[in-house]
């Protein structure tokens, strides 16, 4: 959990791949409608500042879901096949978040944050097996990317199924 003796790029990946991700989707949006995407209202160096604290945070997550059920996993599906049952998991770990009002996952789809959790868990995977097991980078990219959600935000305000692809309306 302590092991921090890692390269350096091993930390620019924990801490910039999801806001590099979500820049480079801004930037096509940008291209392909023209426009820019509502950008958060949170300073950047909030969200940085924010991602140390958040780090200790996420070690309840981690030290349960890359340092205990992964490597066990793996010993039956290999890293990759575990990280992607792994990912299956997480999701449904916070499903009962998309059902509680006031939460920015209420209503959100579902469907849509399952490929989301599992090609995150899969990228956590990677970093994990390269930085030879290191929790605490684990911890320091999920931290990261809970913190870069706001840079461009996914979540609809009108947004009430769940279960659907898009934002459609729950029918009453």
């Amino acid at each position: 959990m302590f092991a921090w003796r890692v390269g350096a790029r091993w930390y620019a990946f924990a801490l910039g791949y999801m806001a590099t991700i979500k820049l480079a989707v801004a930037v096509a949006h940008r291209f392909i409608t023209g426009e820019w995407p509502l950008f958060g209202q949170e300073p950047w160096y909030i969200l940085l500042a924010a991602v140390p604290v958040s780090t200790v945070v996420q070690a309840g997550e981690e030290i349960g879901w890359r340092g205990y059920a992964l490597p066990r996993l793996a010993t039956r599906l290999g890293f990759g096949g575990g990280s992607v049952l792994l990912g299956l998991l997480w999701s449904t770990w916070h499903l009962p978040l998309f059902f509680i009002p006031g939460v920015d996952k209420h209503g959100q789809s579902f469907p849509l944050y399952v490929i989301q959790a599992v090609a995150l868990s899969v990228a956590m995977a990677w970093l994990y097996v390269h930085t030879n097991g290191s929790l605490l980078l684990a911890m320091l990219m999920h931290s990261a990317v809970n913190q870069s959600l706001g840079i461009v935000s996914s979540v609809i305000a009108t947004a009430t199924n769940p279960f659907a692809i898009s934002a459609e309306r729950a029918r009453s």
